[in-house]
């Protein structure tokens, strides 16, 4: 298969450069595959050297010559559930935190919901906002009103006439 695109022996020369100051072993790895193409190797030598698949280094080459040096040193994760910082995180729940002093029990949905809005994403899951909220240690405390199995008021009055001896 041929390449609609040519990589220069200059171009190899700046990935080469590049590839120094790179910490990122995986980048090193997809830059120093570019490097070799644009050095007059083809993309199934280059395959075998570096142990990728071959359309691997096509794609490699492609996405180098489409968006160039950058694209290859990021190591392709774009953020995902970690898309607030911790700084910003902590001024993102103080609004949450001023409802509940004021009595208010703040609400999942409407948290996932100003999450969505602040990170520019619609999830249809609220797992990622209880995600979020256990990473900040914030838990689920939800008092309870009234014992589900409490019995009535007068049912109470009467066995403690009951047990006691007494009667009013």
């Amino acid at each position: 298969m041929k390449t609609k695109y040519k990589i220069s022996a200059e171009e190899a020369m700046k990935i080469r450069e590049r590839i120094k100051s790179t910490k990122n072993a995986t980048a090193c790895r997809r830059m120093e595959a570019v490097a070799l193409l644009g050095e007059g190797k083809t993309p199934k030598e280059v395959a075998e050297i570096k142990q990728y698949n071959e359309k691997y280094i096509r794609y490699l080459g492609l996405l180098y010559h489409q968006q160039g040096l950058e694209v290859l040193g990021s190591d392709g994760r774009k953020g995902g559930n970690n898309a607030i910082l911790k700084n910003e995180s902590s001024e993102f729940l103080e609004q949450f935190k001023k409802q509940a002093s004021e009595g208010k029990i703040p609400n999942v949905a409407e948290i996932s919901n100003k999450l969505d809005e602040k990170t520019g994403k619609k999830r249809k899951s609220r797992s990622t906002a209880y995600s979020f909220l256990h990473r900040n240690g914030w838990r689920k405390i939800m008092p309870r009103s009234k014992h589900p199995k409490k019995a009535s008021d007068e049912e109470i009055d009467s066995s403690k006439k009951l047990t006691t001896g007494c009667k009013n």
